[in-house]
């Protein structure tokens, strides 16, 4: 039998497995720990996650006749990743998504549905590799910002970028190396957030694990 295939059946049912105690819903919030190398280190390391968990990528879990999607902005702009696939891009050492649910709260579940509509409303939009919050591209934790706007404003924050380790002068070289490629200077102190923060917000609750995520120092 293909290997491909065995691995393929495996991920299924564990995921099956999940569904039988955990049933994701629309406007869920999906915060993924990724291993994409220096970067997504650099990523997680200036930003502590909730419980001190690293985040490196965050998506919305959308619902599409009766089929679960993420809406994300990732390489190829802002897209919809069919959830199987989304989940099976980082696994722990039990073959398990490292990946965290955030939830609204109860009484801000009146925000959920205009988020939606207004995050498929950016498909198609080009991913923002430069991290501008005021261009028309978006990165991940942008494209999350701008689709839970009421009245305007999103709930959640921005606050000033760092490209430094914490408490540190110089610059993580893989920031270095990427912004001169663009020929562009690194935004130190602009405005923007990222999925480790977005995590913490108050608007938020946790409600499912899928997996081990790493993290900056162990959970007591």
């Amino acid at each position: 039998m293909n290997k491909g295939y065995i691995f393929l059946l495996f991920f299924c049912i564990n995921i099956a497995l999940f569904a039988q105690n955990f049933q994701l819903q629309a406007g869920d919030l999906l915060f993924q720990d990724l291993d994409c190398g220096p970067m997504c280190d650099a990523i997680e390391s200036v930003t502590q996650g909730y419980d001190d968990a690293n985040f490196s990528h965050v998506g919305m879990a959308v619902e599409i006749a009766d089929a679960f999607y993420v809406l994300e902005a990732i390489g190829v702009g802002v897209t919809l990743t069919p959830i199987e696939k989304f989940l099976a891009r980082g696994l722990d050492s039990k073959g398990n998504p490292k990946v965290m649910v955030g939830r609204l709260r109860a009484k801000y579940h009146s925000f959920i549905q205009p988020a939606i509509h207004r995050g498929l409303s950016y498909l198609g939009k080009e991913y923002d590799g430069i991290f501008d919050i005021e261009n028309d591209k978006y990165y991940c934790s942008e494209l999350v910002y701008e689709a839970f706007k009421v009245d305007g404003k999103s709930i959640f924050k921005l606050y000033p970028m760092t490209f430094k380790p914490l408490d540190a002068k110089e610059f993580f070289p893989v920031w270095v190396d990427y912004y001169k490629d663009l020929g562009l200077p690194i935004p130190e102190g602009e405005a923007g957030l990222n999925p480790g923060g977005v995590s913490r917000s108050s608007y938020l609750e946790v409600v499912h694990w899928y997996g081990d995520v790493s993290r900056k120092t162990p959970t007591k």
